[in-house]
């Protein structure tokens, strides 16, 4: 069973570790502790811990955007790949932004190369709605409505 929490600071040095797992890190911008540290404690950022049979298998940091409407997504990052766990979790999490932070639309950026998460999103409804760039690699924009 996949459920989501809110994130503590006792498990930011897991996820640390998960970010620079050689099938993460490549696809994804990882952070220093301390930076996790200083994010965890800023009001606009919510970190949720994913859960798989009570064990953390993964995380999801979201942004508040400051319209009020608005959440990123800025990151999801699961240990386990290839079981569901994530799609299921993106679900709870889209629930999560709509009944608990009131939001009403999600967005992310993915690099372009990302198949896998690329595919994810478009299967959850996530439509591209815009470009950008991250030290020369291409970054697509993704959002759904909630």
């Amino acid at each position: 069973m996949v459920e989501i929490k809110k994130a503590q600071i006792a498990d930011l040095p897991l996820f640390v570790q998960m970010e620079r797992a050689t099938d993460t890190s490549a696809f994804i911008i990882p952070y220093a502790y301390a930076d996790h540290c200083q994010n965890i404690a800023d009001p606009n950022f919510v970190y949720l811990c994913i859960l798989a049979n009570d064990v953390p298998v993964g995380f999801f940091i979201l942004v508040l955007d400051a319209d009020g409407i608005s959440v990123e997504f800025r990151r999801i990052v699961v240990s386990t790949k290839d079981w569901g766990i994530g799609q299921s979790a993106i679900r709870q999490m889209e629930q999560f932004c709509h009944t608990v932070l009131g939001r009403s639309r999600i967005w992310l950026d993915v690099f372009e190369f990302n198949q896998r998460g690329r595919h994810l999103y478009e299967k959850l409804g996530y439509k591209q709605f815009g470009e950008g760039a991250h030290n020369g690699k291409r970054l697509l924009l993704y959002e759904k409505p909630l």
